[in-house]
């Protein structure tokens, strides 16, 4: 199968998210797109981050019904930052006779010669990347120039375009924090669950416990 990686916080998912993801899997003529969601982010303090199952849960509501999407929860299993390297590692262990996709925006193709072992990255998948106006992205002879990759190691590109939607999980989570309305922002059911389960809320602690099972409202 091909199947596209799509790795991330996703706290919360949103409407962006699963365009880009839905567009990737078109125009990248993907079986599956695998979301990918982080315990630990290398960049982020986890402390700030919401439970890794609440994330899971809220990836969940927001994917039903859509066949092609799937959670990968390999990551939970992982002890210490999540590193894309180790991820994509792990899928080809797994999965040996799929072919991997990494589903990235062209700002953050643009960093990739600063990540964890970025040659290693581009042995391990393809690289599909959403294009963005104000941030274009590198073509695979920058990307080869940029990384000094030996004439033997691939860079497989393929440029996707996307509609351009602003909208960030981190605005979420101050919208949510004010009191102030998510409705189209994300799946209703993702909304009832934020609500139902006070996240984002400043007099709700990061991690509180789960309680209540999931509610469709």
């Amino acid at each position: 199968m091909r199947v596209g990686v799509f790795g991330g916080t996703f706290d919360p998912v949103h409407s962006g998210h699963l365009i880009l993801a839905e567009q990737g899997r078109e125009q990248g003529r993907l079986d599956e797109v695998w979301f990918v969601p982080a315990p630990h982010p290398p960049q982020k303090d986890v402390n700030a981050v919401t439970r890794f199952e609440q994330r899971v849960e809220m990836l969940a509501l927001a994917l039903a019904g859509n066949p092609a999407f799937r959670i990968n929860e390999l990551e939970k299993e992982r002890s210490g930052p999540s590193f894309t390297v180790d991820t994509l590692a792990e899928l080809h262990r797994r999965h040996a006779d799929h072919e991997f996709f990494l589903l990235i925006g062209s700002d953050t193709l643009n960093d990739l010669p600063l990540w964890h072992e970025p040659i290693r990255v581009l042995e391990l998948a393809g690289l599909l990347v959403m294009t963005r106006p104000d941030n274009p992205a590198l073509t695979a002879d920058q990307l080869r120039e940029k990384l000094h990759l030996p004439a033997n190691v691939p860079v497989r590109l393929e440029k996707i375009e996307t509609p351009q939607i602003d909208i960030s999980s981190r605005d979420l989570r101050r919208r949510a924090a004010a009191g102030r309305s998510l409705r189209y922002f994300l799946p209703r059911a993702v909304e009832c669950y934020i609500h139902d389960k006070r996240l984002y809320r400043a007099d709700t602690p990061p991690h509180p416990p789960v309680a209540s099972p999931l509610r469709v409202c």
